[in-house]
C-alpha cells in the first residue's frame, strides 16, 4: 500500500539564503522528488535568517547550517558531494534509524 501525501514525514532543511552548501543541499533534495519517491518526505526549508525565524533556532544552527532534521530527529551530516543515487540511498538508510521509522 502507498502512503498518501499525508502519511508525508517531514523533512526540515535548515540553511541561509545565499549559503552555496545549503541551496546546493536543497537543490539535490527537490530534484529526487521525495514525496512521489519510497522516502515519503515533504521538503520544508527553514532560513534561520528570516525575519519570522524563532532566535534560538538561529542560534541553534547559525554555525551548523545545513542541517536536516526528520521530524524531530536531527541527521547526521549529509556529505556536499552526495547526488542523486547516492542521496537517495543515505536517506533511505538514515531515515530508516531514525526514531519513529516503522
Amino acid at each position: 500500500m502507498t502512503p498518501s501525501p499525508i502519511d508525508s514525514r517531514r523533512l526540515l532543511l535548515y540553511g541561509r539564503a545565499g549559503c552555496c552548501l545549503c541551496e546546493g543541499l536543497e537543490q539535490r533534495l527537490r530534484a529526487l522528488n521525495l514525496e512521489q519517491e519510497s522516502l515519503h518526505l515533504k521538503l520544508v526549508v527553514v532560513d534561520i535568517d528570516a525575519p519570522g525565524c524563532a532566535a534560538p533556532l538561529r542560534a541553534r544552527y547559525d554555525l551548523e547550517v545545513p542541517v536536516l532534521v526528520l521530524e524531530e530527529t536531527e541527521l547526521p551530516r549529509v556529505s556536499p558531494r552526495l547526488s542523486g543515487d547516492g542521496l537517495r540511498n543515505w536517506l533511505q538508510r538514515v531515515c530508516a534509524t531514525a526514531p519513529g521509522s516503522d
